[in-house]
């Protein structure tokens, strides 16, 4: 591995007795790129509970709401691959621009994988528009209920719409899907 780093100049020894290396200038822009590498994406990745009581959260609020505001909403359940589920996760997080999580509760209690998509999110500087079923909100754990999240109403998924659209526009921008 090291010598892949130093054949591509992106470390540089530091001591030369001792293995002792820092990234190099190089190391530095490759590590931006990286970084970036997802800005220009018009997918957003969804994380929200894969429950029949959701579907028509999925199709009359967060689809349309991603939609209206440019981008493509990408929910794992429904893309093809050959890949453990968890590769399959961590590969269209890092191709998304962009996260919405949704922390609604089921009565088996909070959404684990919604919570480490949302964190690993975080952790690549995608952002992350946090929701939650209106009733729901006082199950999410501290340290994600301190995120603005939309709170939404089954009956008022048009609403629910509305906010997601407007939270994406202003917070990441129109996408090149705009319509």
């Amino acid at each position: 591995m090291v010598d892949y780093l130093e054949g591509r100049a992106w470390i540089e020894r530091q001591h030369p007795e001792l293995d002792w290396y820092r990234i190099s200038v190089d190391g530095y822009a490759r590590l931006a790129e990286i970084e970036e590498a997802a800005t220009d994406s018009s997918k957003a990745f969804v994380a929200m509970w894969f429950d029949d009581s959701m579907d028509a959260v999925w199709e009359h609020a967060i689809k349309p709401g991603i939609e209206e505001a440019g981008y493509e909403p990408v929910r794992i359940d429904s893309q093809e691959h050959l890949d453990k589920i968890d590769d399959a996760i961590i590969a269209a997080l890092r191709r998304a621009r962009f996260v919405v999580a949704d922390f609604t509760c089921g009565e088996d209690g909070a959404r684990g994988g919604v919570y480490y998509e949302a964190g690993f999110a975080h952790g690549r500087n995608i952002p992350v528009i946090f929701s939650c079923r209106g009733d729901s909100i006082r199950e999410v754990h501290f340290d994600t209920r301190q995120y603005p999240h939309i709170l939404w109403h089954i009956e008022e998924l048009d609403v629910f719409r509305r906010a997601l659209t407007t939270r994406i526009s202003a917070t990441i921008g129109d996408g090149p899907r705009a319509r």
